[in-house]
């Protein structure tokens, strides 16, 4: 079994700036989504029902934009856990275009919080042992 998590994405308008090619911060987007279907497809554990008792914030990220990627190519995003802490994970990501060249790579660390009350109060929170385990078959060794 692959310890990788794959998602295809199709560069569309919205996400290219005037020079034709992907506007930076529609990347984080990109990632974003990525994390959000990696919790719903393989940790089953679907944002909608995280948010009503609690949240995975992004605390760190460390990003390199190596290539620019165009309208109409298609990436290839692929998320891993590099470290699994009590309530913390440290993934590595990277999008590659369709000959395999890498366009960003980096780091994302995610935390589980509980929302402590309704004033938007949060604490870290550890990951069930359940999660735990389903998270863990993404670690790389």
């Amino acid at each position: 079994m692959s310890n990788y998590f794959i998602k295809k994405e199709k560069i569309r308008f919205k996400h290219v700036d005037y020079a034709g090619i992907v506007f930076y911060p529609r990347f984080l987007e990109m990632l974003n989504d990525l994390v959000e279907d990696w919790f719903e497809e393989a940790l089953e554990r679907p944002f909608s029902k995280i948010h009503e008792t609690n949240g995975i914030p992004t605390v760190d990220l460390k990003v390199q934009f190596k290539k620019a990627a165009r309208l109409g190519e298609i990436l290839t995003k692929s998320l891993w856990v590099k470290n699994i802490g009590g309530a913390s994970l440290l993934c590595g990501f990277k999008f590659e275009d369709e000959e395999g060249k890498i366009c960003l790579e980096g780091e994302v660390t995610l935390v589980n919080v509980a929302f402590k009350d309704n004033r938007g109060g949060i604490k870290a929170e550890s990951f069930s042992e359940e999660m735990k385990e389903k998270i863990s078959k993404f670690v790389l060794s």
